[in-house]
């Protein structure tokens, strides 16, 4: 699971450094904080995609999905079962799912 940074609390003494320092400071750090949180995003997106998807479809017949995808399941009412797409190397094709 991916674990988003903080953004840091900035606290700026009232030192002799000039303001156009405290200003290159504070960039820096927000810059470090923005390249650690887009990283962080990038890696939960690959865990996202990498998470077979399933859905449930509720249709008449399993041929009225244009595009189905491995593993979603379909109520079929004109076979009045659960069928489920298998797409295995070349072969693809809705299945029923137990039961009569």
């Amino acid at each position: 699971m991916a674990r988003y940074p903080e953004l840091p609390l900035i606290f700026f003494s009232r030192s002799a450094a000039s303001d156009e320092e405290k200003r290159r400071e504070l960039y820096n750090l927000v810059q470090q904080w923005g390249a650690s949180l887009i990283n962080e995003l990038d890696f939960r997106d690959i865990e996202v995609e990498a998470t077979p998807s399933t859905n449930i479809f509720s249709v008449v017949t399993t041929t009225d999905i244009g595009r189905p995808k491995a593993g979603d399941i379909a109520y079929s009412a004109s076979a009045g079962q659960f069928r489920g797409y298998v797409s295995v190397a070349t072969t693809a094709a809705w299945y029923n799912l137990g039961g009569v």
